[in-house]
């Protein structure tokens, strides 16, 4: 979309104009595939590499535009959020050492991001989601001034007539109501290219959703998300949910959603694949045309089309059909979107190889996959993959087999064969495929990170923990260790400057409330019962409205007659509060000038958490 000057379709003139280009652009398609007009050898392969940015703090920077000016270099591009950038790296022909060719390439432009983000006091982190993110990163201010974000924000937002919903479930829960599409930005992947043959089109794409599930297994590096721990690939249910155009509704809605992996295999042709798309897609976006398609093909010009990329661009497939022009030839390539940027580069290429290579080392048994595989136990072994990683077990061909049996023994051995029958140097083949091994015996990146941030915990505050876990991170992936032999953080990779502390890096989240209506003699049980000095009183509305104090307990727990009565009736109603962002020394001045222990913190009207003497 970057290339793109949009805007929303909002009146009946735009929206024709764009269905006539876009009619004309699969007309184009059509002839191009009649005619034998695609590129088919030598095969090429690409990527995309999005990055972190960080302050000094390790949380989220502001900096990009900054950045990529003094970058200036065409490689990278903007993304959604100020603290993303991304670097799209040359294509090379699939064969010999194209894989260490383009790991050189990638290590020297990161470097050269690094030099530029250092000038501004920001680090650049490869993770899947940056652990420090927190809500007040994904307001309107931290997207970044371009039109074309605003413009896909505004139109996502008009066809769900309803703010966003965020419901993940893993070990622990978010539940999150949000008016923008600002989640999107907290997804940062390496997206894998491989040019593909378009004449065997639905057998090579089935064969690259067969293989999603076991191949994202052990890629995993997203558990994290606002310091809970969902997914060991949170990036799939997080993008999923933040560019959904469905609204909920009490109405049984069969939509598929803008970002997904499919319903079923699929068949006929490329031209078929970008129908479908069209059919189940409303058009969200347009841009100004100069010409048609098919009149660029009479005059001998290779088209770009750009109202159906356009379309594409607004449709996030994890495997994703892409077209492209090089040299005036038109190629056809799958773009692999599920893999996760990090741990390391090292870390990143071997997973890229794992995947080209398991696409070209299929089987003959595994011909028409379609015919031997149900699409259901496909779409089932990818979702397995993202939610439990290397735990996750495979439906595949006709039985039920561990991850770690399923790479070991099936899938390397089948890279090995698609590398070397592509001419790919064996030592560049050994090197990066025994990163795979060694991590399929060890750790991916999300159960490094788990172990990584429950070691923290024991002796820190979430937030702190996660301000450490990335600096551990940072400095294992500077040093260009693979994550197979990362050891846990010692606890001294970052120090908290005791100076910049706000109540959000000390405040309780998880505190005991209760509504004005509830039995005051239960609830005062309730704080003897868990030894609970400060519980916060809402109202009907779940505003907070009092605060019941350990003080309370002990005058009131011998009376029999105030037991009777409604806590609402006991409680202290002028209350002293503070937000999150107060500054640590502000809140302790506070409690300390009008004797009292605890603070309740609130956004409006609302409690988030509460913080006491103990927590200084």
């Amino acid at each position: 979309m970057g290339e793109f000057n949009v805007k929303k379709i909002t009146r009946g003139e735009d929206k024709v104009g764009y269905i006539d280009q876009l009619l004309t652009d699969i007309e184009a398609l059509e002839y191009m595939l009649e005619n034998k007009m695609f590129l088919k050898a030598p095969y090429h392969i690409g990527a995309e590499q999005e990055f972190c940015l960080t302050n000094e703090n390790w949380e989220p920077t502001n900096k990009a535009d900054e950045i990529i000016r003094d970058i200036d270099d065409p490689h990278f591009t903007s993304e959604l959020t100020l603290y993303n950038l991304e670097i799209n790296l040359d294509p090379v022909v699939l064969k010999d050492r194209c894989f260490s060719e383009l790991h050189k390439q990638l290590n020297e432009l990161l470097d050269k991001a690094r030099s530029s983000a250092a000038k501004y006091g920001t680090k650049v982190i490869l993770t899947g989601i940056l652990p420090t993110v927190d809500t007040k990163f994904l307001e309107m201010s931290y997207m970044t001034p371009l039109k074309r974000y605003r413009v896909l924000n505004e139109a996502i937002k008009d066809i769900r007539k309803d703010d966003i919903e965020l419901h993940i479930k893993g070990v622990d829960e978010v539940n999150l109501h949000h008016n923008t599409i600002l989640y999107e930005g907290c997804n940062t992947s390496f997206q894998s290219h491989l040019q593909i043959d378009p004449d065997n089109f639905a057998d090579t794409y089935n064969w690259a959703q067969a293989i999603s599930g076991p191949v994202l297994s052990i890629c995993a590096n997203s558990p994290l998300l606002m310091g809970q721990e969902l997914w060991e690939e949170t990036r799939i249910a997080l993008f999923a949910q933040s560019v959904d155009t469905r609204a909920s509704t009490f109405i049984l809605n069969e939509k598929e959603s803008r970002v997904g992996f499919g319903n079923d295999w699929v068949s006929g042709s490329v031209s078929d694949y970008y129908k479908d798309a069209v059919i189940r897609f409303r058009s969200l976006l347009t841009t100004d045309f100069e010409t048609d398609s098919m009149s660029l093909l009479q005059s001998g010009q290779t088209p770009k089309l750009r109202a159906l990329s356009l379309h594409n661009g607004t449709i996030y497939k994890w495997n994703r059909l892409c077209y492209g022009v090089t040299d005036n030839v038109p190629h056809i390539r799958i773009e692999n979107r599920y893999m996760p940027s990090g741990p390391t580069t090292e870390d990143e290429i071997a997973n890229m190889m794992l995947w080209v290579g398991v696409m070209k080392g299929r089987p003959k048994a595994f011909d028409e996959i379609h015919k031997k595989m149900n699409f259901k136990d496909v779409k089932g072994n990818f979702f397995n993959a993202a939610r439990y990683g290397m735990a996750a077990q495979f439906h595949w061909d006709g039985k039920l087999i561990s991850s770690h049996e399923l790479l070991l023994d099936h899938f390397l051995p089948m890279a090995f064969r698609g590398l070397y029958s592509m001419g790919i140097a064996p030592r560049d083949a050994e090197h990066y495929l025994s990163i795979i091994e060694n991590r399929i015996r060890s750790n991916n990146g999300s159960r490094w990170m788990i172990k990584a941030f429950r070691k923290l915990k024991e002796s820190y505050k979430t937030p702190d923990a996660l301000k450490i876990l990335v600096a551990t991170m940072h400095e294992r992936e500077e040093k260009r260790y693979t994550v197979d032999v990362w050891q846990l953080p010692r606890g001294d990779e970052y120090v908290i400057p005791q100076d910049h502390l706000t109540v959000k890096d000390r405040m309780n989240t998880k505190t005991m409330t209760a509504q004005e209506n509830d039995s005051a003699e239960l609830v005062l049980k309730m704080m003897l019962w868990k030894n609970i000095h400060h519980a916060p009183i809402l109202d009907q509305n779940l505003d907070l409205s009092g605060l019941l104090t350990w003080t309370d307990v002990q005058n009131y727990i011998d009376d029999p007659g105030t037991l009777k009565e409604s806590i609402g009736t006991l409680m202290t109603k002028d209350l002293i509060t503070v937000s999150s962002e107060t500054p640590l020394k502000e809140a302790e001045e506070l409690m300390a000038t009008n004797s009292i222990n605890c603070l309740p913190v609130v956004d409006g009207k609302k409690l988030i958490g509460i913080i006491t003497t103990n927590d200084l």
